[in-house]
């Protein structure tokens, strides 16, 4: 695994990212990989939808399990998975859980710094502690900063980024490997986040957020489509179901 780890790494680049287009499943990764991908992304929320859970660890963990190993059978493209919090009520759990997901082939994970329950950050000690051993497994580590998640928009400013950054340079000596600000989305924010970050940046695309393009322009390393992949093929099934169910004239 350390060379698709390496791999995987390799494809973050600052003004040239890697851009994941994020799947539920093994069906769902193998169309993305057939579109030529670089590596194969889950995203927890749609994930946990597309079995009828939400988002927020209530997937089984032994499902994510199954669930990776069957999308790990359908590619030979590095696998990262959308692990939210690391199914652990301690660091010493996460790392247990995070070491068995790079036993089962995946090249990195996500890693959040709130409580799933709480929706509440964790004290950066405890997110670097969950981070830490995370990272003793091998694999990529996306250490999740959720500050503009819990943070109302208005809000949403330079003091905030800095708040970012505080956590960056805690994640990376605890053995991040990048970082992904989720809901940034003023460009002049997101340049200031990548010219300071001591990882690469990871940016989740939607609604307000720069282009692909701009994106790239302003030192983002990684982009990620989050659940929006799953919703916009459920709302193409709704519709192509409503069109074959409709009464004809």
């Amino acid at each position: 695994m350390t060379d698709k780890v390496k791999i995987f790494g390799d494809l973050h680049v600052a003004g040239n990212p890697l851009i994941l287009y994020n799947i539920w499943d093994a069906g769902s990764a193998k169309a993305v990989a057939d579109a030529g991908a670089s590596a194969i992304a889950t995203g927890s929320w749609g994930v946990a939808c597309a079995h009828g859970y939400k988002d927020g660890e209530t997937f089984p963990v032994d499902l994510v399990f199954a669930n990776l190993a069957q999308i790990l059978n359908v590619t030979d493209l590095p696998v990262t998975l959308d692990f939210e919090a690391g199914y652990g009520a301690d660091a010493a759990q996460v790392g247990q859980m995070v070491e068995k997901v790079a036993k089962a082939g995946a090249a990195g994970i996500n890693i959040e710094d709130k409580d799933p329950v709480t929706r509440e950050l964790f004290e950066i000690e405890t997110a670097c502690a969950r981070i830490e051993a995370a990272a003793a497994s091998g694999i990529w580590i996306n250490a999740r900063a959720d500050l503009f998640i819990v943070t109302p928009k208005e809000h949403h400013d330079l003091a905030l980024v800095e708040k970012v950054l505080e956590r960056a340079k805690a994640f990376v000596d605890s053995g991040a490997n990048s970082l992904f600000v989720p809901f940034i989305a003023d460009a002049s924010l997101i340049s200031h986040l990548c010219s300071k970050s001591p990882l690469p940046v990871n940016i989740l695309v939607g609604d307000g957020i720069p282009d692909i393009k701009t994106l790239a322009s302003l030192g983002v390393a990684r982009i990620s489509h989050g659940h929006g992949p799953w919703a916009r093929a459920m709302q193409d099934l709704t519709n192509a179901a409503k069109l074959a169910m409709a009464t004809p004239d």
